[in-house]
């Protein structure tokens, strides 16, 4: 798919964004998660949302893809500053109110709008996510030393995965065809074993990011900013006032269906879809366009 492609600015950074469909259509904001550049959200995705009457805007955070890097030792940031960028991003396309649809990070993402810029979320879809407000370190840092989990600590991630993020801290980087397969890896494991892996389709993106990426180092960032848990991160999801879908797989190794479960509960009205089999990412055939049709259906009415 081919969008108008556009640069906009958020606190002196600029940031790159593309838009699909008719403008007069209603606007769904793709927010994607840690790391990953906007060309995560599939064409098929998009593709079948501007098919479903819906203007869709998709873009790069920054120490991401084409939009700018940040000296994050000299200028740290919090989700509170990605945040903002969202929000410039919708001024930026003349968007008052949005469908916001966030996947992992993207999802405590939206969440943030929707309980601190509730004007600006007309609905929110949150993907394979947890409560903004859940500190999920101490549960992985027991995990990893094989310590129980702490019992009013939502779980922590599957051991395979775990035995994955040590592994992958050794592993070769040295070519771009070392970085290529270290990052495959993680988005097979992320997959799940119930689920086929579409791996050419996640090849193509592991490509494209590397070759799109001012640096391909600061994603990282996006790890420590994640990290910092600040007041207004800690606030009430009861002020959610947005319609609110929840959509989780089964299979997810970050995020136990307990991550999603406790979502729901806590968003008045949110109602909860978990999808069998699905693990941690978008890379699986058919997958792209039901999670499509699933927002098409919550924002239909809205």
């Amino acid at each position: 798919m081919i969008g108008d492609e556009k640069y906009v600015t958020s606190g002196g950074l600029r940031l790159w964004t593309e838009r699909f469909g008719d403008r007069d259509d209603p606007g769904v904001l793709l927010v994607m998660g840690t790391s990953a550049q906007a060309i995560g959200w599939p064409d098929e995705l998009v593709a079948r949302l501007v098919h479903s009457g819906r203007q869709v805007v998709r873009f790069d955070h920054r120490d991401t893809g084409l939009s700018d890097c940040v000296d994050f030792t000299a200028n740290p940031y919090t989700l509170a500053d990605m945040t903002a960028d969202t929000l410039a991003v919708l001024d930026g396309h003349g968007i008052d109110r949005a469908h916001v649809v966030g996947v992992s990070l993207g999802g405590a993402i939206g969440q943030w709008l929707a309980v601190h810029h509730r004007a600006r979320v007309q609905t929110l879809t949150a993907i394979m996510t947890s409560p903004m407000g859940n500190n999920a370190g101490p549960a992985w840092a027991r995990a990893i030393a094989g310590r129980p989990a702490a019992p009013d600590e939502l779980p922590p991630p599957a051991p395979r995965f775990l035995r994955h993020v040590v592994e992958s801290a050794h592993a070769p980087r040295a070519t771009p065809e070392q970085r290529i397969d270290a990052d495959l890896r993680t988005w097979r494991v992320l997959n799940g074993e119930a689920l086929p892996f579409d791996e050419p389709a996640a090849r193509r993106f592991v490509e494209r990011s590397h070759q799109r990426a001012h640096d391909p180092a600061a994603a990282g960032n996006h790890d420590l900013a994640g990290r910092q848990f600040t007041e207004e991160r800690l606030a009430p999801l009861s002020s959610i006032t947005a319609p609110t879908l929840v959509i989780h797989g089964s299979e997810d190794p970050i995020f136990a269906t307990a991550h999603a479960e406790a979502l729901a509960a806590q968003v008045p009205g949110a109602r909860l879809h978990v999808i069998d089999g699905m693990g941690h990412n978008l890379f699986s055939p058919g997958l792209p366009e039901r999670i499509a049709d699933l927002v098409a259906d919550h924002t239909a009415t809205r």
